[in-house]
């Protein structure tokens, strides 16, 4: 539980920084109650670019810090642990991006979704994140998409912008993977009444149970906004504790998979590793290769272009 002692040692230590945390829903309850932004990738993407301060403190995993890093290179971001990491962003490979150029030419472009690192954006043409890579997809010129590093957000796009042929790489989430249809099923049987919201990073059998697919904020929203009492939740569980926040007083309940699909890198982001992080300054993001750099944020722009 969070002391008052706490709240105001982390409110000094953001004043003596100049310091803005940002929170992605996955890590753990209590970091996300002592940030001042908590939101999906592209939500935290787009205001990291726009922060007046000096410094920016990324409860999350090292793509994000990277790419707060790449939009504002003049600030410094820090890592509560730098060793959270994210097995997708590393499930591509070079050789697969130059064999699609070479087939199709002009007629390709890169979709790279934003749970990458620096340098796989830096092969692509655009960044995407789950909540706008159909928009994304759809707006782009080119009809071939080789859509980067995960085959299940890939394949749920391609189901949604059938004038496009997405070609898709052999990548994925662990977490979302091992979302199991036959514990939905489960849920399904327990609460018939209760709408199923799926992460499109699911794999197909599960996606196929779904009621609603979006990003981590659209199903915030859907949950939200809908009239049923009951929901079957399919995504991390550190989702949780925003979805009980913005429905307080109403009654609903959210229900995960029995095995709680949790993310170990995410996880890794406590208090403790927090407050160090601000009263040190330590686990500092530093910026990429020039060459990679260039590429990663010129695939970052476009995505907050056309994201729009």
């Amino acid at each position: 539980m969070l002391t008052d002692e706490l709240r105001a040692e982390v409110a000094r230590l953001k004043e003596k920084r100049d310091a803005v945390v940002l929170a992605h829903y996955y890590v753990p309850p209590e970091v996300q109650e002592l940030a001042d932004h908590v939101g999906d990738s592209f939500a935290l993407a787009k205001l990291a670019a726009t922060l007046p301060c000096r410094t920016l403190v990324f409860a999350g995993v090292s793509f994000m810090a990277e790419s707060a890093k790449l939009l504002s290179p003049d600030k410094t971001v820090l890592m509560p642990d730098p060793s959270a990491d994210c097995p997708m962003a590393h499930m591509v490979r070079r050789e697969t991006v130059d064999a699609a150029r070479e087939r199709f030419g002009d007629d390709l472009a890169v979709a790279c979704y934003v749970n990458s690192t620096a340098e796989v954006k830096s092969w692509s043409d655009v960044c995407v994140t789950s909540s706008n890579a159909v928009r994304i997809v759809r707006a782009l010129p080119q009809a071939n998409v080789l859509f980067v590093p995960d085959r299940h957000l890939g394949s749920y796009v391609a189901s949604q912008v059938g004038e496009k042929s997405v070609i898709l790489n052999d990548g994925c989430c662990p977490i979302h993977r091992d979302i199991s249809a036959e514990e939905v099923r489960a849920l399904k049987a327990k609460f018939p009444d209760a709408p199923v919201l799926a992460h499109p990073e699911c794999g197909p059998e599960v996606m196929a149970l779904a009621d609603f697919a979006g990003s981590t904020s659209q199903i915030i929203e859907a949950a939200v906004a809908g009239s049923a009492h009951d929901y079957i939740i399919l995504t991390v569980d550190g989702v949780r504790g925003e979805l009980e926040r913005q429905t307080t007083g109403t009654g609903k309940r959210f229900h995960f998979p029995a095995t709680r699909p949790t993310c170990p890198d995410m996880d890794r982001i406590t208090v403790e590793r927090l407050v160090a992080c601000l009263r040190d300054g330590s686990g500092e993001v530093g910026l990429p290769p020039v060459e990679v750099a260039e590429g990663a944020r010129a695939a970052l722009t476009r995505m907050l272009e056309l994201g729009r």
